[in-house]
């Protein structure tokens, strides 16, 4: 998408500093386990600069291949209850029998910089989160029927049947979860195809960045000034 390149700086860079400027956007990405979350999301991130990904707490233990800090951070339940005990969380809950939590600070401070925020979390922590954000953009990842989740859980070798068995029952849960609250999410992905799914991904985000209501529409009013504009300056301290 190299057509996009110009507006897609870093808020870091210098060419973002004159162009738009605003409060970073919070987008939520939710799916069924099994869907191609996670990937999807790593290869935006690549794709797309100035998009901060908020890394999760767990009390679950990692994964084979899985590093704490990025993944989640793993810590013991003792510590988990004692940060929302503190309200560090933004949302929080309890998973495959696991907790998982939202960290507060650092995805505010990003905000607040400027940078877009990504978050992937399921249906209940996403309306958590809407009901602090009201403009936060949900997005839905589907993949293209329950049966071809089925293989993908199989094809993954990393859980036992039972293990997937019960991925899948939940995965129906969820499901029934976002029918009951589609309407909270924007956005729905159908990941049949990695790469135009990802392409849908990219517009999304793109989208959402040139908004009229997420710009600080000083500079416009700079570039092209009126009358009033004008008058508006000199009084402005």
């Amino acid at each position: 998408m190299t057509s996009m390149s110009t507006e897609l700086q870093s808020p870091d860079s210098a060419k973002d500093q004159h162009v738009y400027h605003r409060r970073g956007a919070l987008f939520i990405v939710s799916a069924p386990s099994g869907a191609g979350k996670t990937t999807l999301c790593k290869r935006l991130m690549a794709s797309l600069p100035g998009i901060w990904h908020s890394v999760s707490y767990t009390t679950r233990k990692p994964r084979a291949g899985e590093e704490g800090g990025r993944e989640y951070f793993f810590i013991e339940e003792p510590a988990f209850q004692e940060m929302i005990e503190r309200r560090e969380f933004l949302e929080y809950a309890q998973v495959y029998g696991h907790w998982y939590g939202t960290p507060r600070q650092a995805l505010m401070d990003k905000m607040e910089q400027g940078v877009d925020v990504l978050l992937e979390i399921d249906v209940q922590g996403a309306l958590q989160i809407k009901q602090q954000f009201d403009d936060a953009v949900c997005i839905f990842i589907l993949p293209p029927s329950l049966e071809s989740l089925r293989i993908r859980l199989h094809g993954r070798g990393s859980d036992s049947p039972e293990e997937i068995q019960r991925r899948l029952e939940q995965v129906k849960e969820e499901v029934r979860s976002f029918r009951e609250y589609q309407y909270e999410y924007q956005y729905i992905v159908r990941n049949d195809d990695l790469g135009q799914s990802l392409r849908e991904l990219q517009s999304i985000f793109v989208a959402e960045r040139l908004k009229t209501e997420r710009l600080d529409m000083s500079w416009f009013r700079r570039h092209f000034p009126i009358a009033q504009d004008v008058e508006h300056d000199r009084e402005t301290p």
